[in-house]
């Protein structure tokens, strides 16, 4: 019976580890990307999305792309950015961290998304995305990221 107790103890302990290193994480779990824009040709594209909330490992957000002179290319719809909980470790030390996504607008065209994002503190930074429209059309956009607290 004596024997279990150390088996039961560093169960105990890396239990508790494991709670810590989530309960750390938890306040990464929704981010504020600032409204971007970019230039194409003869006009400009905006892009305005709400918080970005984290669920096993994926961000997820709504968009709304606005693009100037051309009102009829305007779309919405939803984005997912999937970040490992090693990335987000990668971030709070101060490290760029590349990352994948998605976006699917209402029509239901998938688009693929690619970024890096670069700390400036453990809560905030700058962040580079590339949305791929087409095989020969990327659209960048760079803006800047803060986690809510």
């Amino acid at each position: 019976m004596f024997r279990l107790w150390p088996t039961v103890l560093l169960a105990l302990a890396l239990g508790g580890m494991a709670w810590a290193q989530e309960a750390a994480l938890a306040r990464y779990d929704g981010v504020d990307i600032e409204p971007t824009k970019t230039s194409i040709y003869i006009g400009s594209v905006s892009m305005t999305m709400p918080t970005f909330i984290r669920k096993a490992g994926v961000y997820e957000a709504t968009y709304e792309a606005k693009v100037f002179p051309y009102f009829f290319y305007h779309e919405e719809g939803r984005l997912f950015v999937e970040i490992s909980d090693a990335a987000l470790r990668r971030l709070e030390r101060g490290e760029a961290v590349d990352f994948t996504g998605h976006g699917v607008n209402t029509d239901g065209t998938k688009r693929r998304i690619e970024g890096r994002a670069v700390p400036s503190d453990a809560a905030s930074g700058k962040i580079k995305v590339r949305v791929f429209v087409t095989k020969r059309i990327q659209l960048i956009f760079n803006t800047t990221y803060r986690f809510r607290k």
